[in-house]
């Protein structure tokens, strides 16, 4: 009996374990994407102005 209650508590601690770290990293991952977005946006913005003046 120990033993199965054991075996489930593992279980469910991995489990717990598992789905936090799958969300943190599909929340991390869409951040990464919007990261890039923004940064080939700016540098399209930057190509688009060209050079600005030399002070």
């Amino acid at each position: 009996m120990l033993r199965d209650s054991l075996f489930l508590l593992i279980f469910f601690i991995l489990l717990v374990i598992w789905l936090i770290s799958w969300l943190a990293f599909h929340v991390a991952g869409g951040l990464i994407h919007l990261l890039l977005v923004i940064a080939v946006i700016a540098l399209v913005i930057h190509l688009l102005r060209g050079r600005g003046r030399p002070a």
